[in-house]
């Protein structure tokens, strides 16, 4: 799929950090700094971590439209001061006539049917599952939650150079969609920096959430503009699939990090269990003594990250249609131990399709986290898949929709060097939650809270949520230094390393290929953003700039 933001990268840069709020005792980390204000005001007005989360991610619905959003869904962990956890799930489920070959035409995979067609839109959960965290945790009445992000997208707000240039490289498939064009264009000309955006008809579905909460989207009018998009265009979205949406709580999981406990999401997010075996396998390497940026420690962490992904592939999907994921084994430490010994520190391991010896997901992705002056901690990622995701706007309503079901499995038994994966436990069904890679985190250590992050970027999540973990436990990092280090990614297919151009010296290059390693350049790995208690207790921000300028910090 398109990469865009390897062109862009020059203009992201250069944009700048917008300047940080303030508010007592609390931070938000978010990719956009308007949200991120609002969420610090909301702290400052005695709103506490999940509400000031929820004020934010709908605030980037309206000033980060690439990923912010309310037609997608995600994954938000809770970690209260009390050390009480939980996570909501709030990822899209498919429609009721999905099946297992959908995404098939005259019996071959069809890449636009699976991306970027009406069948690639799943039931969106974001509204519901940010009501619901704050049913269950919040503090603030909700229409003071809502009507912020109701009153940005009002009133307008200014342009910023990242995300003019952002638009200005989708223009051209926004255009397909008439709403689309329309909201996010001057007539079919590109916005530039400095325009005022207004979405009209996103305020008033806005809203109509902020009034009638969840039924202003999944009843009603906003529902009916859904439907009848659908019913024109061949989506397969119901008014029962709307009216039916439901959002899991679900058990945190949990492992440990060299005294650290982990906090983590579970299926069907394969990021959580993923992460959590390439920690233990990394537990048993001496990584500080290897120092953080050598040959020998990103050859380790490509080689658990293979293992991990191998095993993502092999057995998470839905728990609900896949009762029988072994997690406990995946996440033990005996296992870990079996996958670290058939680690060769000189030379490379090989990925087969063919067999699992120890898969396309977008990652126009975003994360936000937030603590509190009580220490209440809340890391949540939420995602319309691709940039812009499906890019159609519903007509009337202003809302981008995602192309998530685009997250499972293309076609039934195929699986290959390319990185298309074809496993059973990830295939469509009807109300299935597809695989994700999303890792919201947040770790504890003596039953206090020390680190709360997480990332966009597909299948490269876990991996860079694990290289912040690193950086900070066995590193030493602050929060900042942990974001701005350099970063790899391994995903067991295609069979190679990923690194960061510009941020790997020629030396390490050359280093991982005479290991056997197969090493493929890119733009960045992950946008994190991430918060540590620091030695003497103050919140530490650290907004992942170098990679997404708009990363902000706010207080």
């Amino acid at each position: 799929m398109l990469n865009p933001l390897r062109a862009l990268l020059t203009i992201l840069l250069l944009s700048g950090m917008i300047a940080p709020a303030a508010s007592p005792g609390g931070v938000v980390v978010a990719q956009e700094g308007h949200a991120a204000r609002i969420g610090a005001k909301v702290l400052a007005d005695g709103g506490n971590a999940v509400d000031a989360a929820v004020a934010t991610a709908f605030a980037m619905a309206v000033t980060h439209p690439i990923a912010g959003n309310i037609g997608g869904g995600g994954f938000l962990l809770v970690r209260l001061g009390n050390g009480r956890t939980e996570v909501i799930d709030f990822r899209e489920t498919a429609p009721t006539g999905s099946h297992p070959k959908m995404f098939l035409k005259d019996g071959r995979y069809d890449e636009f049917l699976h991306h970027e067609s009406y069948l690639s839109v799943g039931v969106p959960g974001t509204v519901k599952g940010l009501h619901t965290a704050w049913q269950r945790h919040g503090k603030l009445p909700w229409k003071r939650l809502v009507e912020p992000a109701q009153r940005l997208a009002e009133d307008g707000f200014a342009v910023s150079e990242t995300m003019a240039a952002s638009l200005k490289t989708f223009l051209p498939m926004l255009q397909k969609n008439p709403a689309a064009r329309a909201q996010f264009s001057r007539d079919g000309r590109p916005l530039i920096a400095g325009d005022t955006l207004r979405q009209l008809d996103l305020a008033r579905t806005l809203a109509r959430i902020a009034k009638q909460g969840p039924d202003g989207f999944y009843k009603g009018e906003t529902a009916e503009l859904i439907v009848r998009e659908m019913r024109a265009h061949g989506g397969l979205i119901t008014a029962r699939d709307l009216a039916t949406y439901r959002v899991a709580v679900r058990k945190t999981l949990r492992g440990t990090y060299r005294g650290f406990e982990v906090l983590c999401v579970p299926p069907p997010s394969g990021g959580g269990i993923a992460l959590l075996e390439i920690l233990n396998q990394l537990e048993g390497c001496d990584l500080k003594a290897l120092g953080a940026d050598t040959i020998a420690t990103q050859h380790l962490k490509a080689e658990a990250m293979r293992r991990a992904f191998a095993d993502r592939a092999r057995w998470i999907g839905d728990p609900a249609f896949n009762p029988s994921i072994p997690l406990k084994h995946l996440g033990s430490k005996a296992y870990a131990a079996t996958l670290r010994r058939t680690i060769d520190p000189e030379r490379a391991s090989t990925s087969s399709p063919e067999r699992f010896n120890w898969s396309k997901e977008s990652e126009e992705t975003t994360h936000l986290s937030v603590v509190d002056s009580q220490m209440n901690a809340v890391s949540l990622t939420y995602t319309l898949e691709d940039n812009y995701g499906s890019r159609i706007v519903v007509p009337g309503a202003g809302f981008l929709l995602n192309n998530e079901m685009g997250d499972f499995n293309g076609e039934p038994g195929r699986t290959d060097a390319t990185g298309l994966i074809g496993t059973k436990p990830n295939l469509a069904a009807p109300r299935k939650r597809m695989l994700s890679s999303m890792s919201p985190t947040i770790l504890a250590k003596n039953g206090k809270l020390f680190m709360v992050t997480g990332s966009p970027g597909g299948r490269t999540i876990p991996n860079t949520t694990v290289q912040t973990i690193l950086n900070v436990v066995d590193f030493g990092m602050d929060a900042q230094a942990a974001v701005d280090a350099p970063r790899i990614h391994h995903q067991w297919l295609p069979d190679e390393i990923a690194f960061e151009e510009k941020r790997i010296s020629t030396d390490m290059v050359d280093g991982l290929k005479a290991k056997g390693h197969t090493v493929k350049a890119r733009s960045r790995i992950g946008v994190a953003q991430i918060i540590v208690v620091g030695p003497d207790g103050a919140l530490q921000g650290g907004a992942d700039t170098t990679r997404w300028a708009e990363s902000t910090v706010a207080r």
